[in-house]
């Protein structure tokens, strides 16, 4: 089982979260970027752009944050994160 836990943050305080499961034989890459579409879809968010500075954090720790220059539309919250908190 793949599970990834999106969360958004403002002013240091959880606002939202939300965890995406899938129990897929598909890649691991693919089951984040459809984890993270399904995330944004249930956020209302537009998909963030990964920045090199995203994918580094992301291979390092399994888990990214994703800021104002992610986002193509202004969004009200300071980050989304992602972490990957279970994988088979």
């Amino acid at each position: 089982m793949f599970r990834l836990w999106g969360k958004i943050w403002k002013d240091n305080h959880l606002i939202k979260d939300t965890v995406f499961t899938e129990e897929s034989d598909d890649t691991r890459t693919h089951k984040i970027f459809r984890g993270l579409e399904e995330i944004c879809y249930e956020f209302d968010l537009g998909k963030p752009i990964w920045l090199d500075k995203t994918v580094e954090e992301f291979k390092r720790h399994d888990k990214t944050r994703f800021y104002q220059d992610n986002f193509i539309e202004e969004i009200s919250f300071d980050y989304l994160e992602i972490q990957v908190i279970e994988e088979d």
